[in-house]
């Protein structure tokens, strides 16, 4: 698995890198946000397979870099920093982070978000992996009119409108924008409104993991799921189990 650590403390650097490679992955290192963005230009050698992103770069901020990769390349992002409030947490999963982990951290929680983030879309022929458009803007309109009326299922709650084959989200008729793992999260609890769904199924079903310490950004999704669906009250927290989707009553 090759991977791009975006650290500007070499010595850091050097004790991550060879952490992962006693674990048998090919670290390529970069010191600044635009030397990770160069590096991430393709060069015809293989993809990487995920990006650990720190925030504190010396030439521009780490959220920033963040939002530049993710607009050229859909590549798992996990960031790497000391900032541990729930608010940089949601603007960098908002910038399109797939994960946050924060420092100090166990090296076994470190290569299990690593592993957890990299399962994702195969590459295509070109060793690039395939961007994929921001949830709320949605697929280009020829390919929307390719998609059959009937096949096209959407999910109605209130204000709310999901469309489950364009992974296209609605407030009120406005579109909104979610990132991957928010849509998937979703998703899942308005398939079965009313329901309460266990963290451990949450997790297991919208992250492919069994890692108690993804419990967190679990956490970190539901807080921004709220404030962009304006109905904060619509996933309602069940104590010591879980979450549902509460529908809202007409009117």
């Amino acid at each position: 698995m090759r991977l791009l650590l975006v650290e500007d403390d070499d010595r850091v650097a050097a004790a991550v890198s060879a952490l992962l490679g006693k674990h048998g992955f090919d670290v390529r290192h970069a010191r600044s946000g635009e030397e990770a963005i160069q590096a991430l230009l393709p060069d015809g050698g293989p993809a990487f397979d995920c990006v650990l992103l720190d925030l504190g770069l010396p030439d521009q901020d780490g959220f920033e870099v963040c939002s530049r990769i993710r607009r050229r390349t859909a590549t798992p992002v996990i960031m790497v920093t000391a900032r541990a409030d729930v608010r940089s947490r949601i603007h960098g999963l908002n910038l399109g982070a797939d994960d946050y982990i924060v420092k100090p951290y166990d090296t076994g929680e470190l290569l299990a978000r690593i592993h957890a983030v990299s399962r994702r879309a195969p590459l295509n022929p070109a060793g690039l992996v395939a961007p994929e458009p921001l949830l709320g803007d949605g697929p280009p309109a020829a390919a929307q009119a390719a998609v059959p009326a009937a096949q096209r299922t959407c999910l109605l709650l209130g204000r709310i409108a999901i469309e489950l084959t364009t992974r296209r989200v609605t407030v009120d008729g406005e579109s909104i924008v979610l990132t991957r793992k928010e849509f998937d999260l979703l998703a899942l609890l308005a398939g079965r409104p009313g329901v309460v769904f266990r963290r451990e199924q949450i997790i297991s079903e919208v992250w492919r993991t069994a890692w108690e310490g993804t419990g967190r950004t679990l956490e970190v999704h539901v807080a921004s799921l709220r404030s962009k669906l304006r109905t904060p009250a619509m996933i309602e927290t069940v104590r010591g189990v879980g979450y549902r989707l509460v529908v809202p009553s007409a009117g």
